[in-house]
């Protein structure tokens, strides 16, 4: 609607546990070490005294942003904590740290919804992508989910994700009828996206329905979606590093344009600082037309 100043804080936060992974996958910025940030944990502590600010006004917490989650040994103690303020919880995962034990922990916590990305159903096809990680580990990370749910008699919810590559693209089929023996109940195909797209990816899945960009008659791609010029994320949702910065989106990636720190100052200050309204303002008035915005 164009309005720039607002006084509501966002109803979903993202929130990173750890910011580094054990995978390289090809178009992570972490797992290509674009981002060569020194490893560092959200802290439990600084956790216990954010909560209180977002509670009143967040319906969701997503525990995930660049790195894997579960690298973080206090995740579980901070999705019960979440969980008993009422909060929807998310974790989105690589699966290969799921012992368990951990699955236990994580069900036991009261987490909502786990996410595990699987983009395979062989060890070629996953390594395609997944570089470095192990299927056998991530089905047996599954497994103990499953095992865990109906020990605990949670009402976790286990979604498989597998991104339409065209390594896998020949493995869909089997997915959809394999994904509940597995251990999921739900299955998502995410549309892959590519750093540097213009001349394509040899990953870009062979039938450009299930890709976001599109191919144009000299040869080059574009995304699918570049003109629309509109954005829900910026007035209703936040992204929190591990080292407190506030983000625009899931699409700063480097930390570009933070709003300023909420282990220095309040979330709220952070939400409506003149940072975050020269941020929105801009945003408005140049049509979308920043980095992040246009690979989104």
């Amino acid at each position: 609607m164009g309005v720039v100043r607002v006084r509501h804080l966002p109803t979903f936060v993202s929130i990173e546990p750890a910011n580094i992974c054990q995978l390289h996958c090809p178009q992570c910025p972490v797992g290509t070490q674009h981002l060569t940030a020194k490893r560092s944990d959200f802290q439990f502590s600084n956790f216990q005294i954010l909560l209180p600010q977002i509670a009143p006004y967040a319906h969701t917490v997503q525990f995930y942003f660049q790195g894997e989650p579960l690298l973080n040994s206090d995740l579980p103690k901070m999705i019960a904590l979440a969980h008993q303020a009422g909060l929807y919880t998310i974790v989105s995962t690589n699966a290969q740290s799921l012992t368990p034990i951990l699955a236990k922990q994580l069900v036991a916590s009261g987490l909502s919804r786990i996410i595990v990305s699987i983009d395979g159903m062989s060890e070629a096809s996953y390594n395609a992508y997944r570089v470095g990680g192990s299927l056998h580990k991530a089905l047996d990370g599954l497994t103990y989910l499953r095992q865990a749910k109906n020990e605990i008699g949670a009402p976790i919810h286990i979604e498989l994700q597998c991104l339409r590559l065209r390594s896998n693209e020949h493995e869909w089929a089997a997915m959809k009828s394999h994904y509940r023996v597995m251990g999921a109940d739900s299955l998502t195909f995410k549309t892959a996206q590519f750093y540097h797209y213009e001349k394509g990816n040899p990953l870009m899945p062979s039938n450009e329905r299930y890709s976001r960009y599109t191919r144009l008659s000299d040869g080059t791609y574009r995304l699918k979606h570049r003109h629309i010029h509109a954005c829900h994320r910026l007035w209703t949702g936040a992204v929190i590093t591990t080292t407190g910065e506030l983000l625009p989106c899931c699409m700063d990636k480097a930390a570009q344009y933070s709003f300023g720190n909420v282990f220095e100052s309040s979330f709220e200050q952070c939400y409506h600082s003149l940072a975050a309204d020269h941020f929105r303002a801009h945003l408005l008035s140049t049509h979308f037309d920043l980095p992040i915005c246009q690979n989104c």
